[in-house]
C-alpha cells in the first residue's frame, strides 16, 4: 500500500523560497532604511555577488548533499563533503579576491568592500561557520517537514486501515443465510413457484443493497429499515410459525436521517442465529426508536441452554465482537452498547448511536 503526500515538500520549498525572497529584498530595504535618494546599482549587485557563495552551497546542500546523504544516514561521507564544500568555496574566493586586489592595474576599478568574497566580513574559516549554521538551519526544517510528511503518511495509512477493517466488519453478514435461502428458494420453486420468484427479488434487493448502496459512508434510515425487513422477510421461510418474529418501528422517523449501513442488520442476524430453534418455540423481537439525534435498537432473542452450551456468554459470537469494533472506530465514545442476559429465558441487546441529519 502506498500513500503519497506532496503537501509537506511543496511547504519546504514555498519556505526557502520566501526566505531567498527577502535576503535578496535586503539591498532595497537597507538602502530606504538609511533614507538614500538613489539606490545604487553597483552597491546592490555587490551585496548579491556575496550573497552567491551562500545561495550556491544551499542548493548543493538542499538537493544533493542532505537528501542523497543525511537522510539516508551517511553520516561520514556527508560530513566529509560539507566541510571540503565549504572549505573550497571560501578559500578559493578569498584567494582569488586577494589576488585580485593585488594587482597593480585593479585599484580603484574593482568594486570590493574590504576585499572579502563572503556576506561579512570576516575571515574565510569564519564565514565557513556560518556556512554550517546555515546548513544547520536547512537539515532542521528538512527534519521538521519530513517528520510532518511521515506524521500524515501513517495517519493516511491508519486511515485506510481503518476503512479496510470497518469494511471487512461491515460485510460480516452470515454467508450461510444466503445459501440457506437459496436452498428455501430451491425447495419453493416446486410447492409455490410464486413465492420463489418473489423471493429471488428481495434476495437481489438485499444483495444490490451490500453490494453497492453499503459502499458510502451513511445510509437514510429508511434504506436500512427496507432491509431489515426484506431480511426478516427470507428468515421467515427458514422457519415455522413456532417462531414469533416483529419488527416494530417507532415514532415515523424521518428518512433524511442517516446512520452507517449494515450496522443494525448485525444485531437482528446474530438473534436469529442464537435465539432460534428449529424444537423449541423461540422469539425475536425487534424495536426501532429514532430522532433527530440518536437512533436506539433494541433486539430481543429467546435463549435455548443445551448441554453443549452451558453458557450463553458466548452466544454475542462473532456479530457482536464485531460490531464492537466497528462502533469504536466510527463513533468513538459516542455510542451506548448495553447486552442484557439476566433473565435466562432471553437475551436483549440494545444499541444507541448518534445519526446525521442532512
Amino acid at each position: 500500500m502506498k500513500v503519497a503526500n506532496n503537501k509537506p515538500i511543496i511547504g519546504e520549498n514555498l519556505l526557502y523560497f520566501l526566505v531567498w525572497c527577502s535576503i535578496i529584498l535586503v539591498p532595497f530595504l537597507n538602502s530606504k532604511m538609511m533614507s538614500e535618494e538613489h539606490i545604487y546599482l553597483v552597491n546592490i549587485m555587490t551585496v548579491w555577488s556575496k550573497l552567491l557563495p551562500y545561495c550556491v552551497i544551499f542548493f548543493i546542500h538542499n538537493y544533493l548533499l542532505a537528501p542523497k546523504l543525511l537522510l539516508r544516514r551517511h553520516y561520514i561521507a556527508y560530513i566529509l563533503l560539507s566541510l571540503s564544500m565549504l572549505t573550497l568555496i571560501f578559500y578559493s574566493l578569498e584567494y582569488y579576491q586577494d589576488s585580485i586586489r593585488n594587482l597593480p592595474y585593479a585599484s580603484g576599478e574593482l568594486y570590493v568592500i574590504h576585499g572579502r568574497a563572503s556576506f561579512t566580513d570576516l575571515a574565510w574559516y569564519w564565514n565557513i561557520l556560518l556556512g554550517l549554521f546555515m546548513m544547520g538551519a536547512n537539515c532542521g526544517i528538512k527534519f521538521v517537514f519530513k517528520s510532518i510528511q511521515y506524521d500524515q503518511q501513517m495517519a493516511a495509512l491508519k486511515s485506510q486501515s481503518l476503512q479496510a477493517e470497518m469494511d471487512y466488519l461491515k460485510y460480516q453478514i452470515n454467508p450461510h443465510f444466503f445459501m440457506n435461502t437459496l436452498n428455501n428458494i430451491h425447495a419453493l420453486i416446486d410447492i409455490d413457484s410464486e413465492s420463489a420468484k418473489d423471493t429471488v427479488i428481495e434476495l437481489s434487493k438485499m444483495m444490490r443493497y451490500v453490494l453497492y448502496d453499503s459502499e458510502r459512508a451513511d445510509t437514510n434510515i429508511t434504506n436500512e429499515i427496507r432491509f431489515i425487513e426484506n431480511y426478516i422477510a427470507l428468515m421467515r421461510i427458514r422457519y415455522t410459525d413456532n417462531v414469533d418474529i416483529s419488527f416494530k418501528v417507532h415514532d415515523n422517523p424521518r428518512p433524511n436521517i442517516k446512520l452507517p449501513p449494515l450496522l443494525l442488520i448485525v444485531l437482528v442476524e446474530n438473534a436469529f442465529k442464537h435465539g432460534v430453534s428449529y424444537n423449541k418455540s423461540s422469539f425475536v423481537h425487534i424495536d426501532l426508536w429514532c430522532d433527530d439525534e440518536n437512533a436506539t435498537c433494541q433486539v430481543c432473542n429467546s435463549r435455548h441452554t443445551t448441554k453443549s452450551k452451558p453458557s450463553d456468554k458466548s452466544q454475542s459470537g462473532m456479530g457482536l465482537e464485531n460490531i464492537r469494533k466497528r462502533l469504536d472506530l466510527l463513533f468513538g465514545t459516542k455510542y451506548k452498547f448495553i447486552i442484557d442476559d439476566s433473565n435466562p429465558e432471553e437475551y436483549i441487546v440494545k444499541l444507541t448511536i448518534p445519526v446525521k441529519n442532512d
